[in-house]
């Protein structure tokens, strides 16, 4: 039988069968390496991400004592202001002031106005890896797009971002389960070099403002709207972070999904219009976020079990967009599925600002590979990086 075992690289390799075995235990289960409740169907996931007796934090109602946790180590320090002060692990009335500012560079309109930008920096990175013969899909297309279209968003100019991509992946280090004191010191580290440059950055768009988010967070910060500068500070972060994290994940572990399938691939070849649904099918196949986790800040009690306040509950989101009572034949990659409530942007009042545009990066970059390169296939097997909650491959080697 399948074990849920998130350090065992057999179970990295295809966590699905795992949470087939936990579905069948039941609807929540003790997990006791990480002092936490997993909880693995579809319907459970879907309502807790909008049960309010849930936060991403307890510090508005709680002290670490008062919730029976220990505070974090000191040098961790840097980590945790910079990650606490970010809208995602904020609670009401924080989290709804800083996502209410936050909100206007994406709304619907805004995205739109993207799409030439997107599909254009699309096609001139797939030409690229074309015209060379092949590559690496990882490094020569699925990071570079989504970085320089949140980069570009942000404010933060060309020359500048070589640093951001590794900062982010020591960030998100952290987010892994019982992460070690060496993923912790590279977090910390990432996290001041990080901050430092955001400062310098904030105090030259305050002297010379500029039609870019950070620009418009000074702006409403200086309208009366209680940004506080480690706020502005920590939601450039986030942005960075979620804006390309998710996507960079979602193409590779797609495309990796689609040459293991080769009718889905032909089927996709010779029909362009499933590119949406194809993205919304592929994201739900191989989850790019894995697990969410929450606070109980009021005892909540699922299917007769009761958890106290003070615990905290992983949401397995690969294992709810496998759950055969929400999707028919789950394990099976079908690009035209169009009932696909897949909750890989997450729900509530977290859901993933930035959807909309993610979905557009990813039809972009798949449209382009479809169209310049028909014939791109697997030059060598991909190697899955040692992460369980983020989702991801080392490496996509292709040619053409």
């Amino acid at each position: 039988m399948a074990a849920f075992d998130p350090w065992d690289p057999a179970f990295l390799a295809d966590p699905y069968p795992a949470y087939a075995e936990l579905r069948a235990r039941g609807r929540v289960i003790r997990f006791e390496p990480t002092d936490q409740w997993l909880v693995p169907r579809h319907a459970d996931v879907s309502a807790l991400l909008r049960d309010r007796r849930l936060g991403r934090t307890y510090q508005h109602r709680f002290t670490h004592e008062d919730f029976g946790r220990t505070a974090p180590p000191a040098e961790h320090e840097p980590f945790h202001t910079l990650n606490d002060h970010g809208m995602l692990d904020l609670e009401p009335p924080d989290h709804t002031r800083i996502r209410r500012l936050v909100s206007k560079a994406f709304t619907p309109r805004t995205v739109e106005r993207l799409k030439p930008y997107v599909h254009g920096l699309a096609n001139e990175l797939v030409g690229a890896l074309v015209e060379a013969g092949g590559g690496d899909l990882l490094t020569d297309v699925a990071e570079p797009l989504p970085v320089a279209v949140i980069a570009e968003m942000l404010g933060i100019p060309e020359a500048d971002r070589a640093p951001l991509r590794p900062w982010s992946a020591d960030i998100c280090g952290m987010y892994e389960l019982n992460p070690s004191e060496e993923t912790a010191a590279k977090a910390v580290r990432a996290s001041v070099e990080f901050s430092e440059y955001l400062t310098e950055l904030i105090a030259v768009r305050r002297k010379e403002p500029g039609d870019d988010l950070i620009s418009g967070l000074i702006e409403a910060h200086d309208e009366g709207d209680r940004l506080t500068e480690q706020e502005m500070i920590s939601t450039a972060v986030l942005l960075l972070n979620a804006g390309h994290e998710a996507t960079v994940n979602a193409t590779v572990n797609g495309w990796w999904a689609l040459f293991r399938n080769p009718d889905q691939l032909a089927a996709l070849r010779a029909d362009h219009t499933l590119v949406p649904s194809a993205v919304e099918e592929l994201m739900r196949y191989d989850t790019p976020l894995q697990l969410f986790e929450r606070w109980v800040l009021d005892d909540i009690e699922i299917d007769g079990t009761v958890i106290p306040r003070g615990a905290e509950i992983a949401m397995l989101f690969g294992s709810a967009n496998h759950d055969p009572e929400v999707f028919a034949h789950p394990e099976r990659l079908d690009l035209s599925r169009t009932d696909n409530p897949h909750i890989s942007f997450s729900a509530g009042i977290h859901y993933c600002i930035g959807a909309p545009l993610a979905r557009i990066e990813l039809a972009a970059s798949m449209t382009a590979l479809l169209e310049k390169a028909p014939t791109l296939s697997l030059a060598a097997e991909p190697q899955r990086k040692p992460n369980f909650v983020i989702r991801g491959l080392e490496g996509l080697s292709v040619t053409l």
